[in-house]
């Protein structure tokens, strides 16, 4: 029970949304300001909720104006599948909303104005997050079908490139279209910031990627991919190889041949452990 109740105390309201908060009081935007907060709030907490049921970290939940981010402290070894449902929790909630809208307003029970205001705000909030634009859960969900194909460190960097280029271009179809629209204006400055801010950190998250392997909470994973390297390459050319959902065997090739084998837990522990980081891969085969 107290893993659900900590929920409360993760969750904060971003600045973001209080400055649309005050404009929606200036303004006499009030009711509509209170159904978004709702809607948000009901997104996020179906991250929240599937998060603590797969025992995933919870490090924050900000409630911002078109949505939420919630952040985990995993990074990228725990189960694609878990993942996937984690990320999906949150657009799955408007399903029952929408429906829930429905029903009163047949029933007699929500005016046309609130039922109005309900089902544009569902449809806004869930197709805004839909969108393949970092850190939205469609981003999210890129990133992981990204993940099936490509190393961690090319799936995390193409997703970010991908994001600015996708931003930057419906950024330019709503200048056009409402150029002068503050809300829009607050929400892609917080979206280029995000992506600017995950491109500084690249790195990090591919060192907390590397140690989360290392200290064994990918120990889950079944799967295997043999990675071929030529002896000369470096050590740390071959941990940008490394694939979210799989173990990795790695076979050193010369000269057309093989000439030796590693397990990846060896090369981890001779980059974590004794600071390898410019050793050539052959180099590990007479350590061990």
């Amino acid at each position: 029970m107290n893993k659900w109740v900590s929920i409360g105390k993760k969750l904060s309201i971003h600045p973001l949304f209080w400055l649309v908060m005050c404009l929606a009081i200036v303004t006499g935007h009030f009711i509509s300001l209170l159904i978004l907060f709702i809607i948000v709030f009901v997104h996020e907490l179906g991250h929240a909720f599937a998060a603590l049921f797969f025992s995933w970290r919870i490090k924050k939940i900000s409630l911002l104006p078109f949505g939420g981010v919630a952040e985990v402290d995993e990074h990228g070894n725990r189960s694609e599948l878990e993942e996937f449902i984690l990320i999906i929790a949150g657009p799955l909630q408007h399903v029952w909303m929408l429906a829930a809208g429905f029903i009163l307003f047949r029933l007699g029970w929500m005016s046309p104005y609130l039922y109005s205001e309900w089902m544009t705000f569902n449809y806004m909030v869930l197709f805004f997050n839909l969108l393949p634009i970092w850190p939205l859960d469609g981003g999210k969900l890129l990133l992981l079908g990204l993940s099936r194909f490509l190393s961690f460190q090319q799936a995390y960097q193409a997703i970010l490139a991908w994001s600015l280029v996708s931003l930057l271009i419906f950024h330019s179809c709503m200048l056009w279209l409402s150029p002068y629209h503050l809300n829009l204006w607050i929400i892609f400055s917080f979206l280029y910031f995000s992506i600017w801010m995950e491109w500084k950190k690249r790195h990090y998250t591919f060192m907390r990627f590397l140690m989360d392997r290392y200290y064994g909470k990918a120990s889950t994973i079944k799967k295997l991919k043999t990675i071929y390297v030529q002896a000369d390459e470096k050590l740390f050319s071959v941990l940008e190889k490394f694939q979210r959902g799989y173990k990795h065997p790695i076979v050193v090739v010369k000269n057309g041949k093989e000439i030796g084998s590693l397990d990846e837990n060896e090369v981890l522990h001779a980059f974590f452990s004794y600071n390898m980081f410019s050793a050539r891969i052959d180099e590990l085969l007479y350590a061990y």
